[in-house]
């Protein structure tokens, strides 16, 4: 098993798909952040990683958010419960309505027992990954975003959303002894029986989209496939965004 190194990735075991993850996840929200103007562009430096330049925020207290953050995000990760992680801008009080969402499907990763973390993955070692370059990449894009996307109000917020995977065996980890609440209404899927439908999608799948779900325009990002990790990523702009 070799240990995960994010410069020369070898994706040979879950463990490792997961820590490529969230290292990625932990660049990416700073990037965000950063370019949309979330915080004071003069609060964040210049830094390097996966050996390309990106912006870090210098205060303690955003860096040590976004590493809590991320740390649950990894918990739920290891018991393959998340199907998606999300960044959620949030337009300023009294509305405090998302205005955009970026989400990052996690929904193709491998299905691993816990028992199996650190088993190497079935057939020969896999070689070095091209993660580095997809991530830088992707990072890329992400910097490019704000010449298309349209600009946000000041004073925006954000948080981080996780959505679980349907497995009847996946319980969500709202709980004392965790960091997660539920989130709003507006960015929750809900069960329903085949008579409350009210679209056919609806109908279909027996489940209801919160209203801030899917947004009033979508703009993929980039999709990162190397080995078990599969990574697909988006952007959603939300109602409230044209409202305001």
């Amino acid at each position: 098993m070799a240990a995960y190194s994010a410069e020369t990735p070898v994706l040979d075991t879950y463990q490792v798909v997961v820590s490529a993850f969230t290292d990625f996840l932990t660049v990416a929200i700073h990037t965000i952040l950063y370019e949309r103007d979330i915080y004071p562009r003069a609060s964040f430096l210049a830094a390097r990683r996966f050996n390309c330049p990106v912006r870090q925020s210098r205060h303690p207290k955003v860096c040590q958010w976004i590493q809590d953050a991320v740390s649950a995000v990894e918990v739920e990760m290891l018991k393959c419960a998340l199907s998606t992680v999300s960044l959620v801008l949030h337009a300023p009080p009294p509305s405090s309505a998302p205005v955009e969402r970026y989400v990052f499907s996690t929904a193709a990763f491998p299905l691993v027992p816990p028992s199996e973390l650190l088993t190497p993955f079935t057939g020969k070692a896999p070689p070095t990954s091209d993660l580095p370059e997809q991530f830088r990449a992707t990072i890329a894009k992400l910097s490019m975003l704000s010449s298309t996307l349209s600009p946000l109000p000041p004073d925006c917020s954000f948080t981080l959303v996780v959505e679980l995977r349907d497995d009847a065996d996946v319980r969500p980890p709202i709980r004392a002894d965790t960091p997660w609440i539920a989130a709003e209404p507006g960015l929750q899927k809900q069960r329903i029986r085949p008579d409350d439908a009210e679209k056919e999608d609806e109908r279909q799948t027996g489940i209801r989209k919160g209203k801030d779900l899917g947004g009033v325009k979508t703009t993929p990002v980039r999709n990162v496939e190397s080995g078990a990790f599969v990574l697909e990523m988006w952007v959603e702009e939300g109602h409230a965004k044209f409202e305001l």
